[in-house]
């Protein structure tokens, strides 16, 4: 099979294990093993960004993972991944998202940012992305994997668009010189448990530290971030395994809260 028919197929598998809820084997074997070149994957990634936008779905953003340097540690890489983010993957502040849409979903603190302006410069630099965000808020990040019990490489969550399924944003638009993006404390709980803690420098040193790698890496790809995109910047603390009924509410020091809820079976 050559390298675009194997692309095509994995894409056409991951899509078919998102529309009927059912999780594949990992796909890693098919594009060259542990050892793949991480481009194959996106190559996968991008077929279905464009099937999505034939579809007529609305990209409306990315999503950035792997930001801590203990899990880029753990998948033996040294630089985050991006996935696409959609209109329809966003849900609002406390609304149930609906049973039976995810696989095995997990949920993530982050600081979303939203820019005004593209983003189009070969190296971007703090400044840039300063001037160009319009405002941040609360985020929470629901990611699922298509892949069997999560059992994920690189090359796997890459292909998977980055793991990510869905998310929500707060509603309390925070203009970024009112924030401390680096000390910010963010506690997620559920109900009365604390879930997840963690700090904004969790996100490689400073969230803008991921804004900045996305903007190249976006340009150097020919999708760059544009005027109106959200940039899921990245996760705050550990990612906490969601079931039906669960409600997790997400407060960060500075941006107010956001509620992720799941609806019952």
């Amino acid at each position: 099979m050559s390298n675009s028919a194997v692309v095509e197929s994995v894409a056409q598998a991951l899509r078919d294990a998102e529309v009927n809820q059912a999780a594949i084997a990992p796909i890693r074997p098919q594009l060259g093993g542990e050892t793949a070149d991480v481009n194959i994957a996106y190559a996968v990634q991008e077929v279905n960004t464009k099937r999505a936008l034939a579809e007529g779905r609305r990209l409306v953003g990315r999503k950035i993972g792997l930001t801590s340097v203990a899990v880029q540690k753990q998948l033996g890489v040294d630089s985050p991944d991006f996935g696409m983010l959609f209109a329809d993957m966003a849900y609002g502040d406390g609304e149930a998202i609906p049973a039976g849409l995810l696989i095995q979903p997990k949920v993530e603190a982050e600081i979303a940012l939203v820019i005004k302006s593209d983003l189009t410069k070969e190296k971007h630099t703090y400044a840039d992305i300063i001037s160009a965000t319009d405002y941040a808020l609360p985020a929470v990040e629901v990611v699922d994997s298509r892949i069997e019990n999560w059992k994920i490489s690189l090359i796997d969550t890459v292909a998977d668009n980055a793991s990510s399924a869905a998310f929500v944003l707060g509603s309390r638009p925070v203009k970024l010189e009112n924030l401390d993006l680096v000390n910010c404390k963010m506690t997620m709980t559920r109900g009365d448990e604390v879930v997840s803690q963690g700090v904004g420098k969790a996100c490689l040193a400073n969230p803008l530290n991921a804004a900045v790698w996305l903007a190249d890496e976006m340009v150097r790809r020919g999708r760059p971030l544009l005027a109106g995109d959200i940039i899921l910047s990245g996760a705050l603390g550990p990612m906490v395994v969601a079931n039906p009924g669960d409600e997790f509410k997400v407060e960060i020091e500075g941006f107010g809260s956001v509620t992720a809820a799941f609806a019952a079976e």
